[in-house]
């Protein structure tokens, strides 16, 4: 799609009232028009950036507190298992709100839903302020709440960064996204860990939980300059079966791909930060770690957005695939500061290659055809759900595993055997990654 008619049909649409809906009005033009857009092919327009700015905001208050919820109940309890058991509450009840919150973008204000998932949790950091160390005994429903305001934010986040690129600047947008996202982890946790350490636990927990909250306050209002976008259709509540259920559909290798996606994530999310802080029993530490790791993610997600084109992503993914295997071999040879940082710089470099493809792959095939378009919505969610689905499993077989023994040697093999997943990820995805879009 040429940026020029892209720009023209969401100006025009939001003018009118239209929705981004209708994906592929305007594809087709003159030769003029064509001519023109090509020169600013590939740029983001302004809702892009907006959106890129309240990502940002939700990731920067994320990086600045979420880094250290694992820690701050490791603290309260040293229990693998009970992290974990938070962690599945957090995704089972987002992927149950996914699937409701999908009727809500489909057919009412999504702008309001993208709202309700940054107040959410700004919610979350407020009961966390007001329990304090009795959070420890409410870890369920706390992260039933931090599910409800992912899904909430990612579900509208998602149909509208669906609306407001295209497959000629689908990748930039996803660089954009990982290196400002790097950028704040830079940051944010390094300065939480400083905080936290002169300060001690209690006042230090209490400040940054209080900054994030207002970070995510800042980003509710600046989401206001979003423009509304009208919407249109009906939600379908089973999609996710009908299409699955269908004998020729890509959507079976995929949902398998981002299944597997889901495995590490699930575990890695949380684990990696925590074996970081029991080696070190410093959060300062634990911020170091990732201030380096997220400099080099900087870096390699800008190089991702700016060089992998949709040719690239095949050879792109299984490279960023198999890397991220590789760099967890060095735990069995010692599982330390040291190690852990080999791993988080060779996953920071390499990871890029792997999640820029496959978002940017995902993205181009709901909007394949004028058909499935319509439907972004409830593509959106299949998509999510198998994510979730595969964080469950993952979380799942964790907890199962480190409620059986805690040896050093049987959490190293686990870490393998779930991170893995992303070469089984690569090799369902890789059809898919072979569709070159004119």
């Amino acid at each position: 799609m040429q940026k020029g008619q892209s720009r023209q049909r969401f100006g025009q649409g939001k003018a009118k009232g239209n929705p981004a809906g209708t994906y592929f009005e305007n594809r087709e033009s003159s030769g003029a028009v064509q001519e023109q857009a090509s020169v600013q092919k590939g740029r983001l327009d302004a809702q892009a950036i907006l959106l890129l700015i309240v990502h940002t905001l939700f990731g920067g208050a994320n990086a600045l507190s979420g880094t250290f919820v694992g820690v701050y109940l490791w603290k309260a309890k040293n229990d693998y298992a009970l992290i974990g058991w938070f962690t599945l509450a957090t995704h089972v009840t987002m992927a149950i709100t996914f699937w409701l919150a999908g009727k809500w973008v489909k057919e009412h204000n999504k702008m309001n839903c993208l709202r309700a998932g940054v107040f959410v949790s700004a919610v979350f950091y407020m009961l966390v302020l007001w329990m304090g160390t009795s959070s420890i005994h409410y870890f369920v429903w706390l992260g039933m709440v931090q599910g409800i305001s992912a899904a909430f934010f990612w579900v509208a986040f998602n149909v509208v960064y669906f609306e407001v690129t295209d497959p000629d600047n689908r990748d930039r947008f996803n660089g954009w996204v990982g290196l400002l996202g790097s950028g704040a982890g830079i940051i944010a946790p390094w300065i939480s860990g400083l905080l936290i350490v002169n300060l001690g636990d209690g006042l230090g927990y209490r400040l940054i939980f209080s900054i994030s909250l207002g970070i995510f306050l800042l980003g509710v209002v600046i989401s206001f300059f979003l423009k509304k976008r009208k919407v249109e259709g009906t939600y379908e509540w089973l999609f996710p079966l009908r299409i699955l259920r269908q004998s020729e559909t890509p959507w079976k290798r995929v949902s398998l791909a981002l299944v597997f996606q889901g495995v590490r994530e699930g575990v890695f999310g949380f684990m990696i930060a925590l074996l970081v802080y029991i080696s070190t029993a410093s959060e300062a530490s634990l911020g170091n770690f990732v201030l380096m790791t997220s400099a080099v993610s900087l870096v390699s997600f800008w190089a991702a957005g700016r060089f992998i084109k949709p040719r690239f992503r095949k050879i792109s993914m299984f490279i960023g695939a198999l890397m991220a295997v590789v760099v967890i071999l060095p735990f069995f040879w010692k599982m330390g500061y040291a190690t852990l940082l080999v791993f988080g710089l060779g996953a920071s470099l390499f990871f890029p290659m792997y999640s820029v493809p496959m978002v940017s792959a995902v993205f181009d095939l709901i909007g394949s055809n004028e058909e499935s378009a319509k439907q972004r919505e409830e593509y959106i969610v299949l998509r999510e759900l198998s994510l979730n689905v595969g964080r469950m499993l993952g979380v799942l077989l964790f907890i199962c595993v480190i409620s059986w023994s805690k040896a050093p040697l049987v959490i190293n093999v686990l870490l393998l055997v779930i991170g893995s997943s992303t070469l089984f990820s690569w090799y369902f995805m890789k059809k898919q990654l072979s569709v070159i879009k004119p």
